[in-house]
């Protein structure tokens, strides 16, 4: 190689000449009851294919309906995201065959979606990034399809219709982001808003959120998309931001070797940290297209835009600001209590718990937060429950913030006291004070205990106190830790500290 090409290829590799390019499509499955079309339940984890009827296998004669409330979901997360939301719009068939789709057709929305042009606002790197919201539209969901693989190769495949024809929403984004980070927290806002607007729960675990990655990369200063790939079988949201790391680099690589990127789907593998090759990408018309003829066009008046409108709950953004005002929260500490609808009405309801017993300071705020944000959070992850699994109040958690307030127990008894309360397994979990009354975890707060056993501390330890007389305060912790270690731990920090200075002084 000539040592041109040698400096060409270095700069074709270099992060500087090549902006990335990203659009996300989210499919989101709605809490619906009954599935999009027709009566099937829409409830997960059944037997296999228990879940279906003749207008989930599309058989002559059958006639398929709307499920209203898939329709309000739908317009309830095109109004969170700023959509435009068009009062005419229509499914179509969209044909492609499948073994997990029995019709071999998708009924979707092509053209004429329910909802255009709206944006979602997401932080990046401490500034505000508007990302553009090409459509919203609603759609049936296919099988599962279940690969066993033998020692070598796929020895077999099963297949489970019990998803087919739920109802999805589907949310395409402009390709207005630049980075796998970009891409990470559009997602983590977008989850958060759908989470607290309550149309979907999410999990990915479960198949209700999935995303599709649309990248490209191309020169900078130029406003010419490359050619895209498309990113599928992305089990999380760290998964995808790894396969986005990982294509970017297989497309410079290709672009640097003076080849061609190909227009493709191309599968995530989680195990070894690539891409495959799946399939050419579709266009529009290799799906051919054309008005589904069986159901009517969807309709949405002024009136029906409004009144869901005032239904909308405050969204993540919003509940962000006020905490930040009334509470007095960093943005840091707000970010976290707000990532989730239920762990950020948790907060709130602990505030208002303890407001009822004094009146609260901005400081109690703060150690509401940090409980929450530490301990509680950590076992709520280790225990793999949300907020509303737990056997702990707003109540339970307001009376040990209070207790440790009072000095009736120190931190390290708190939280003794707390995993107690979230291991309980009875029907109704005893209350902090009920717990430190039954373990006899309490805090010695009572002064002249205290004195009296500071004074034998002294007197087991003269030269330390006279070093600590002498002003070298190193030696107070040492024997701040011989108190404790007479009491077991049940003694109060802040009082040993005065009352140990106070003695040495006298």
């Amino acid at each position: 190689m000539i040592t041109g090409q040698r400096d060409n290829e270095q700069r074709d590799n270099g992060m500087t000449n090549y902006q990335v390019v990203i659009g996300l499509e989210v499919h989101l499955q709605l809490k619906t009851e009954s599935k999009i079309f027709c009566g099937c339940s829409a409830e997960y984890n059944l037997e296999p294919n228990i879940q279906g009827c003749p207008v989930c296998a599309g058989l002559p004669g059958v006639l398929p309906v709307l499920n209203e409330k898939a329709k309000r979901f739908t317009l309830m997360a095109a109004l969170a995201l700023n959509c435009k939301i068009n009062p005419f719009s229509s499914f179509s068939r969209k044909q492609y065959f499948y073994p997990d789709l029995p019709k071999n057709y998708q009924i979707s929305q092509y053209d004429l979606p329910v909802a255009e042009n709206g944006s979602l606002e997401v932080e990046i790197g401490g500034k505000i990034k508007k990302i553009g919201i090409t459509r919203v539209h609603l759609e049936e969901d296919a099988g599962k399809l279940l690969h066993y693989i033998g020692s070598r190769a796929l020895e077999h495949s099963l297949v489970d219709l019990n998803r087919s024809g739920l109802p999805l929403l589907e949310i395409v984004s402009e390709p207005d982001m630049y980075s796998s980070e970009e891409a990470f927290s559009y997602l983590q806002e977008l989850k958060s808003l759908i989470q607290y607007i309550g149309v979907s729960d999410c999990n990915m675990e479960e198949g209700s959120l999935r995303c599709d990655a649309n990248i490209s990369i191309r020169k900078d200063k130029t406003h010419v998309l490359g050619v895209k790939t498309e990113l599928k079988n992305m089990n999380s949201f760290r998964a995808v931001k790894k396969a986005l790391d990982y294509e970017v680099k297989r497309q410079k690589e290709v672009l640097s070797q003076r080849k061609k990127i190909v227009q493709e789907t191309r599968l995530w593998d989680e195990k070894e940290g690539i891409t495959h090759p799946m399939r050419r990408k579709e266009e529009a018309h290799d799906y051919r297209y054309f008005p589904e003829p069986d159901l009517l066009p969807l309709l949405t008046d002024k009136a029906e835009i409004e009144e869901i409108k005032k239904t909308l709950p405050e969204l993540p953004a919003q509940r962000r600001k006020r905490f930040q005002g009334q509470y007095s929260l960093s943005a840091y500490d707000v970010s976290v209590i707000t990532s989730e609808k239920e762990l950020s009405d948790f907060y709130e309801d602990v505030v208002k718990e303890y407001a009822k017993k004094e009146k609260l300071k901005p400081e109690i705020h703060k150690k509401i937060a940090n409980w929450i944000m530490g301990d509680f959070k950590a076992r709520l992850k280790a225990q793999k429950i949300s907020v509303l699994e737990l056997p702990v109040s707003a109540r339970h958690l307001s009376d040990l913030v209070k207790l440790i307030e009072d000095g009736k127990i120190n931190l390290r008894q708190a939280k003794e006291v707390l995993k107690e309360m979230m291991e309980e397994k009875s029907k109704e979990t005893p209350l902090p004070s009920v717990i430190i009354g039954q373990k006899g975890v309490g805090q010695i707060s009572d002064q002249g205990a205290i004195k009296e056993i500071i004074r034998e501390v002294i007197d087991e330890n003269k030269k330390a106190a006279e070093r600590l007389r002498q002003g070298e305060e190193k030696v107070l912790g040492y024997l701040i830790g011989q108190v404790m270690k007479k009491t077991q731990g049940k003694a109060n920090p802040s009082l040993i500290n005065k009352i140990l200075k106070e003695e040495l002084a006298s």
